[in-house]
């Protein structure tokens, strides 16, 4: 048993993430795998567990050790071994069990964590079950007498597979020629197991799984991490080009020309591509996301519904308004037929479907839908994060037109400009997005904003 002491803060919002040896370790997976069982006893939840893991060197015995404590318990493990987050996601909807992915996403190889569903992949955050998981680890678990669960291997890639181009028409395609980043993580895995399906002339790029990252980080929402892919695209004189995340949950597109897509046009295209196939249907998107997306949801007889970021929030808003889309401009985008949860190999699908079955280029196709200029997300260290926001609220507040928010953070509201402040859970920080009609009116407002946090 671990004592209170040893135990890191590494429990985050969503998930558990922290440093291999010092935080992460076998005896504290094993405790967590214990945890997790008490708790999926105390939901009444099936006696079996998914448990997948990424390519981190540590993932194996991470997830022996997370087993061990589970089947300690009298539960079953189903071991799918090598998977992305949405494969996990899926094993979890299909088997109708609760399970755990060993990955750190997009972290450095130094890092690693485990990421929990309960069955059909409901998501498990601080509100829904995290924090009862790290009070049963801080705790300790008294020791029962009970007849061990029995561990067994499943294999899910080719049924994933399967599921994935069940969802999407792929039948009336032209030859595409699509290069994908998969940055060492977990795409180098299901990549090419999707791609063989298609009329695609696939050019991969680092899909040698490797948890050291040698050539970039996993991370496609930093610019730099994809300027191999843009050089790439434009050399090959390829269609398009995605980036994956460490665990492929997440998806990033690059234009023909080798230009980065902002998420919130992916968002568009695959919600009037979902209002087409189901009309008049809701589409969640969070307040981070461009104005566009909200205007092209309506424009498809379409309801859109706004959210907090993040996805527990997001997953439970779609379960309670049966909504069948959503889109996060983290490049998260979630699916009700996919049970609820997110997955960038079902976004990057909808995204080669739509190019496949037209003779536009990609950036013709996405053009419609790039009607504002945003800032991307800046972060201000800050000493006291709800202080600084209040300041500006009452700054922003008394001006004509303008309207104010506080679903997540302070969101204002002018003609033609919004920007959203929120506070980092982890960190010192507030992080600013501001988005305009045009590119000097949006500058204006960010720099107003930026000089209003430094007290200038």
């Amino acid at each position: 048993m671990m004592s209170t002491n040893q135990i890191p803060a590494i429990f985050k919002a969503y998930d558990i993430r922290g440093l291999v040896d010092s935080e992460i370790t076998p005896d504290f997976t094993f405790a967590t795998g214990v945890a997790f069982a008490r708790f999926l006893q105390q939901e009444r939840e099936p006696g079996s567990v998914v448990i997948g893991e990424d390519m981190r060197p540590s993932s194996p015995v991470l997830a022996d050790a997370f087993s061990a404590g589970v089947t300690s318990q009298g539960l079953d493990v189903n071991r799918i071994g090598l998977a992305s987050t949405d494969m996990l996601y899926f094993a979890s909807g299909k088997l109708n069990l609760p399970g755990a992915m060993f990955t750190a996403s997009h972290n450095p190889a130094e890092y690693n964590g485990i990421k929990m569903c309960l069955s059909g992949a409901r998501p498990i955050g601080k509100e829904s079950g995290l924090l009862t998981i790290e009070n049963f680890v801080r705790q300790g678990s008294p020791m029962f007498i009970r007849s061990m669960g029995l561990e067994k291997e499943v294999e899910m890639l080719m049924e994933y597979v399967d599921y994935l181009l069940s969802l999407v028409d792929m039948s009336e395609m032209r030859r595409l020629k699509i290069v994908v980043d998969a940055g060492n993580g977990m795409a180098g895995y299901t990549a090419p197991a999707i791609f063989e399906r298609l009329n695609v002339e696939l050019i991969p790029m680092y899909f040698e799984l490797d948890g050291t990252f040698p050539n970039h980080e996993a991370n496609p929402i930093d610019p730099k991490n994809l300027r191999d892919l843009q050089k790439a695209v434009k050399k090959q004189k390829a269609d398009l080009g995605l980036a994956f995340d460490g665990d492929a949950d997440r998806c990033f597109l690059v234009d023909e020309n080798g230009e980065t897509v902002n998420p919130s046009d992916l968002t568009c295209l695959v919600a009037a591509r979902e209002l087409a196939r189901v009309p008049g249907s809701t589409i969640i998107y969070n307040l981070i996301s461009s104005r566009a997306v909200l205007e092209v949801v309506e424009e498809n007889s379409g309801k859109g519904l706004r959210s907090r970021v993040g996805h527990s929030y997001i997953k439970k808003m779609m379960a309670d308004s049966g909504a069948i889309f959503g889109g996060e401009h983290s490049g998260h985008f979630y699916f009700k037929d996919f049970w609820r949860a997110d997955s960038g190999a079902l976004a990057a699908l909808h995204a080669i479907a739509a190019l496949g079955s037209n003779n536009a280029s990609i950036s013709k196709i996405l053009k419609p839908y790039q009607r504002y200029v945003s800032s991307g997300e800046i972060n201000s260290v800050v000493s006291d994060a709800a202080a600084e926001m209040e300041k500006i609220e009452v700054k922003y507040g008394s001006q004509s037109g303008v309207e104010i928010d506080h679903l997540d953070g302070l969101s204002v509201n002018g003609d033609t400009w919004w920007f959203n402040l929120r506070s980092s859970n982890t960190e010192p920080l507030l992080r600013l997005n501001v988005e305009a009609k045009t590119q000097a009116r949006m500058e204006k407002v960010r720099d107003e904003v930026l000089k209003a946090i430094k007290g200038k």
